[in-house]
This record gives structure tokens, sequence and C-alpha cells, in this order.
């Protein structure tokens, strides 16, 4: 009982999280380094509303099901997942996020 008591607050400031941070948390956990992360992140938090956030997440849930290497997600990566959503302006986002925030996977120009 103590220990859930314990819990709590940490529970509490977990809900609380907002979406920026999360995506954040979820992509440094699959090896985006923390800077970055948060930029796409800030990005795709002020450009998307929940529910295509929610709709990035279950792709990108669904998509590492089935990868090949787990606990690394790539920009192409990233790409793919989103390219994969009906609602063309998620797509959009995340391919303008991952140019401002220098992500771009090798072999395309940096953005200027």
């Amino acid at each position: 009982m103590r220990l859930l008591l314990a819990a709590l607050p940490l529970l509490a400031l977990a809900a609380c999280a907002t979406p920026s941070a999360r995506i954040a948390t979820a992509l440094q956990e699959r090896g985006l380094d923390a800077e970055r992360a948060a930029c796409v992140g800030d990005r795709l938090d002020r450009s998307l509303s929940v529910a295509q956030l929610l709709q990035l997440r279950d792709a990108a849930r669904a998509y590492a099901m089935g990868d090949s290497t787990p606990g690394r997600f790539t920009t192409a990566d990233l790409i793919r997942v989103a390219s994969e959503i009906r609602d063309p302006a998620v797509p959009l986002e995340v391919g303008r996020a991952v140019a401002a925030c220098d992500l771009l996977p090798a072999g395309l120009p940096p953005a200027s």
C-alpha cells in the first residue's frame, strides 16, 4: 500500500507529460539524440492535432512490431511510418520536422 501511495505522484507526473515530451522520449528510446528528439517533438506537437499524433503513434507501434532492427528507428523509418497515414498533413509535417531538425537521411542535402 505504501509503495502504491509513493508511486502516485510519479504516475500523475507521467500523465501530465506533454505530447512533445512523449514524442521526444519515444524517439530517444529508439536511438535519436536528445536535442534532435526534442526538436522533432516540439515541431510535431505544434503542427499536428492530438488525433494525428495518435495516428502517428499507432502506426509507429505497428511498424516496430515487424521491425528487423528493434531498438533503432531511423529517419527513413519515421518518414515511412508517416507516409502510411492517410491524412496528408501527417507526412507533410513529419517531413518538415525532419528537415528543420537536421535529420535528413544520408544522401539528401541538409535544410538551408
